[in-house]
């Protein structure tokens, strides 16, 4: 029986992961939302979409007798990896998070830190007028209110109102260079950075460009994830996965 690894998330990580994967023989297949119209897709078989949540899930992790599950989703992907514990729980498949390291600036006096995108956009208006908001489409609403501030709003795709009323949006992908990030701020009189902390480097950049020009970073905190085993690096979890092939083979 060719027993597969459900590898769940559309990050850069989860693309390296499964090429590797791919490579040495594994049976991948890789989950994603569906968020995106055009999604990077990766090596290995591909399903979109949901799965109705966590008994959703588990019943198909038994239909195609999964041995073993990666999330490697977006550090705010919150359902979907409580949905990933309960069912990995319920069917009795070991399940693996693969997590990219945060973004460390705890010494730095131009950050802020919160809790969720509602304090944010109450913090904003304090900081600044004209704020750089690189949250990703969803949460926007949470600024639509805002008719004080200018929104200069950065999307993958063009993202669904409610809006802030007084905005431009730039539809793009990273990564990003910090010199073209300094200069996007520059051109449009960034005074506050709004971002999640993501992690990585595709979008590290902008950190660096708001260092260098002074702007005020107001970044939100992840969000609590259930105690699993975690691993930061790709190479981490390729072995974790082939230690498992290779031993339950």
């Amino acid at each position: 029986m060719d027993y597969p690894l459900l590898l769940l998330g559309g990050t850069a990580e989860a693309r390296t992961l499964a090429a590797e994967l791919t490579d040495r023989g594994v049976r991948v297949i890789s989950s994603l939302a569906g968020r995106v119209d055009r999604p990077r897709l990766p090596a290995g078989e591909v399903r979109i979409g949901g799965f109705g949540g966590a008994e959703g899930l588990a019943a198909w992790l038994r239909e195609q007798r999964v041995r073993a599950v990666v999330d490697a989703t977006h550090p705010f992907a919150e359902r979907i990896s409580a949905a990933a514990v309960a069912a990995s729980r319920q069917a009795g498949v070991e399940l693996l998070r693969l997590e990219r390291p945060g973004w460390d600036r705890t010494d730095s006096e131009q950050w802020r830190w919160v809790s969720s995108l509602d304090e944010a956009a109450q913090l904003a208006g304090q900081l600044g007028e004209r704020v750089f908001l690189t949250t990703g489409r969803q949460g926007l609403a949470a600024f639509a209110d805002n008719r004080e501030q200018w929104f200069l709003i950065r999307c993958v795709e063009q993202p669904d109102p409610p809006l802030p009323e007084r905005c431009s949006i730039v539809l793009s992908r990273g990564p990003y260079t910090v010199e073209g990030e300094r200069e996007l701020m520059r051109e449009y009189g960034i005074e506050v950075l709004i971002t999640k902390d993501s992690g990585g480097s595709m979008t590290a950049a902008k950190l660096e460009a708001a260092q260098q020009l002074g702007v005020t970073v107001l970044a939100v905190r992840r969000p609590h994830r259930a105690d699993v085993p975690t691993v930061t690096e790709v190479s981490d979890a390729v072995a974790w996965v082939l230690t498992r092939w290779d031993t339950t083979a």
